[in-house]
């Protein structure tokens, strides 16, 4: 196609082409973008009409990802894909959070970025892709975006950093770090580390930034290539008398409001002021949405300009953490719970245990997978005096819990070694600044107070800052007004050791790496406080679960006893479940884990499977019961529910003519166990002394002998340990290393 027009480059292993003029020829712009085998169609609208009552910026993105770009049909009743998943939802965030700074504070048209995967190789990442197509779709729409922004993932193997790894090398990875920026700026960072060091992520938040500076340069070429795809043109308004006029009007009362150290107080007092400033100025004819837009400018002037020059809101040095009040083992039905308060931000933080089918299944573009580990995050209106309806979980709610999920995720046990599924709900009951962080806080207590043996406890602290010029003031633990009017919002999750999870959203240009050094460094500090006030409370986790935690033991069975555990159709196995209440998973590997909600229905359902794998011991003596007298012997229920058989010759020591007058049916007997002969398990009562149970004496000899000549090695007395239904070994045959492991978790 003629009107079609393309760039290129070579970036990393892997080539990225992107083109426009062939798709979407109505929308502002579209861009087609193309790296290996994945193919990414994003596509911008402005809405050239600004609507009434709009005084921010109006601006939209969504992400879509469906089943036929890797080759797949929805499973399940439905095969049309529903609501967005988490990953769309958590891919449109990220490019959100990248271009809503770039665009001017009276920019209140309405915008749409889709951002759709045509093809998807599952091993590529779709989120840099997607950013990189999102920046040139942008900057050819017109859209007045001050910056050309791009976007690189770095991972940490083997100590080297490795530019966009693929997800079978993260996998393997110490770092999964996002980073959008542009020229000049880091716009965004997004990460999960294995508790490394600042000077580590701050090394690779550099060579994100140094990488991605091609991609910046291939969309320059792109853009001048093309110059505007639309007609749309934004000028942007002279804005210097209404803000004069608001300065005059209301410079006094915003200082007084801002003096107001007590959130709710402030809150009100700033909404009268805006109030009295609207009535006043919609008076001389100025636009109401223009009013309300500069006055959220003059004042975050003015907080900033009063936090550089004097004093926090709550007077508060920039490095001082709010106090902190911590409560462990508070609701108690629960697996593990804790109330984690900083200031005026709250959490009730819930942990529930549960067994391996209460896995998280999800299915997207890349197949389906499973998830033993999940955070959920709640933020109710109630918790900021608001009025709204109870909606289900929104993208900041989403976005929030699985930053937490990032920064505890390396602390967790091996499920080999913790063999449950955990659930954390994070309920935020007050909120002025960095519920997430308080999330992390109390999600790390809660998962200690249940038992969860995490290798470290994790805290969290979200930071601030105030620039202007030159000048600047770093700002611990902020609160919800210091986000909302300040430079950046730096959220920090860590150990003693070092970071787990790091989130920075950047609203101003020039943030260079001293500043983020300094940041980094004091953020250190603040952890560093938080941890001690979490390790007076609870230093370690509990030894043992709570009372009504689930109880789990894992063990191996030979892999051919499975199929006589799980029995035909299921039955065997649905019976033990049904009988003991307890549920059983059982894996190809021939692991087998149950979970009971107490001892009693763990022994129970364990002493079943038992019963079922598990062979008699030659040469041992078993309590019985005769369940049928048959003319040439007696069968016997003995050792759980297997059957054996007792031949008239081995009832009695003499003649027996009529075995229904010496043995009756239910009666109890005791019998020897001496083998097995074609599958059928051979007793004997006259060699066993009915009334102590112990062998008589020319028994001992031959039960030692068939002991021997079957081949089942004994030592101390005892059987050789064995997966549970193996057949008997020698002494000198090798374990497997699996067998070696204990059976008890």
């Amino acid at each position: 196609m003629s009107n079609v027009v393309s760039e290129s480059i070579n970036w990393g292993s892997k080539e990225i082409y992107i083109e426009t003029g062939r798709f979407a020829k109505q929308a502002t712009s579209a861009v087609f973008l193309r790296c290996g085998n994945n193919s990414l169609l994003c596509t911008v609208v402005i809405d050239e009409a600004v609507k009434e009552g709009v005084n921010f910026l109006p601006l939209t993105v969504n992400c879509v990802y469906k089943s036929y770009a890797s080759g797949k049909i929805p499973s399940g009743f439905f095969k049309r894909e529903g609501k967005p998943s988490e990953r769309e939802i958590l891919s449109a965030r990220i490019i959100d959070r990248a271009f809503r700074p770039l665009f001017p504070e009276t920019f209140f048209n309405e915008v749409q970025v889709v951002c759709h995967v045509l093809s998807s190789d599952s091993d590529s990442d779709s989120d840099v892709l997607g950013l990189i197509a999102a920046s040139a779709a942008l900057l050819i729409s017109g859209a007045p975006i001050s910056q050309v922004a791009a976007c690189a993932r770095v991972g940490y193997i083997e100590e080297k950093f490795v530019l966009n790894p693929s997800y079978g090398q993260l996998q393997g990875s110490g770092l999964d770090l996002l980073l959008a920026g542009s020229e000049s700026s880091v716009l965004m960072v997004e990460s999960a580390a294995d508790s490394l060091s600042e000077q580590v992520v701050l090394d690779a938040i550099e060579f994100a930034h140094q990488s991605l500076q091609p991609v910046i340069q291939m969309l320059h070429r792109f853009h001048d290539k093309i110059g505007r795809a639309s007609n749309f043109e934004f000028s942007n308004p002279d804005i210097s008398g209404i803000y004069t006029a608001i300065k005059s009007l209301s410079k006094k009362k915003f200082l007084s409001a801002y003096a107001e150290p007590n959130k709710k107080i402030r809150t009100k007092k700033l909404g009268e002021i805006k109030s009295y400033v609207l009535e006043t100025l919609l008076k001389e004819d100025y636009h109401a949405d223009l009013i309300n837009c500069i006055i959220k400018k003059y004042s975050r002037d003015l907080l900033r300009a009063r936090i550089l020059e004097e004093e926090r809101i709550d007077k508060r040095r920039s490095d001082e953490i709010r106090d902190i009040d911590i409560v462990v083992d508070f609701l108690p039905k629960v697996h593990g719970s804790t109330v984690f308060t900083r200031g005026g931000t709250q959490s009730i933080v819930a942990t529930t245990l549960g067994a391996t089918g209460d896995e998280q299944i999800t299915e997207d573009v890349d197949g389906e997978y499973r998830e033993h580990f999940m955070l959920h995050y709640n933020f109710p209106s109630y918790s900021v005096g608001e009025v709204t309806p109870l909606r289900p979980p929104g993208r900041r709610e989403i976005g929030h819990g699985k930053l937490a999920w990032k920064a505890l995720r390396s602390v967790l046990p091996d499920k080999e070694k913790f063999p449950y599924t955990i659930r954390v709900v994070s309920e935020i009951t007050e909120s002025d600044g960095s519920s997430s962080m308080a999330t992390v806080c109390g999600s790390s207590l809660s998962l200690m107070d249940a038992g969860v043996p995490i290798k470290h406890p994790v805290a969290g602290i979200a930071m601030g800052l105030i620039k202007e010029s030159d000048k600047f003031v770093i700002l611990s633990d902020i609160l919800g007004i210091e986000d909302y009017l300040g430079d950046m919002d730096f959220k920090v999750a860590g150990t003693n050791d070092g970071i787990t999870a790091l989130q920075m959203d950047i609203k101003i240009d020039g943030l260079n790496k001293e500043i983020m050094s300094a940041v980094l460094k004091q953020a250190r500090a603040g952890l560093n406080h938080i941890l001690k006030k979490m390790s007076n409370v609870l230093s370690a986790p509990r030894n043992s679960l709570k009372e009504y935690a689930p109880r789990i033991v894992s063990f191996v069975v030979d892999k051919e006893k499975i199929r006589d555990i799980i029995g035909t159709g299921g039955r065997t196995i649905r019976e033990i479940c049904e009988s003991s209440g307890a549920k059983i998973d059982i894996s190809q590997d021939g692991t087998v884990k149950i979970a009971a909600a107490n001892d009693e229905m763990l022994s129970k359902a364990n002493s079943m499977i038992d019963n079922i794998i598990t062979e008699p011991e030659i040469g041992m003596v078993y309590d019985g019961v005769v369940v049928k007298v048959a003319d040439s012997g007696a069968f016997v229920q003995f050792f759980g529910e297997r059957w054996g058989f007792v031949h008239i010759s081995e009832v009695k020591e003499e003649h027996v003519s009529s075995l229904s007058a010496v043995v009756k049916e239910s009666s109890k007997v005791k019998v020897l166990f001496k083998g097995f002969d074609r599958g059928r398990a051979q007793l004997s009562m006259k060699r066993v002394d009915q009334k102590s149970g112990e062998l008589i004496a020319s028994a001992s000899r031959d039960a030692a002998y068939g002991a021997k000549a079957r081949g089942t090695p004994r030592k101390n007395n005892k059987f050789v340990q064995a997966p549970r239904g193996a057949k008997p070994r020698n002494e000198n045959d090798s374990i497997n290393e699996k067998d070696k492991k204990p059976r008890f978790f």
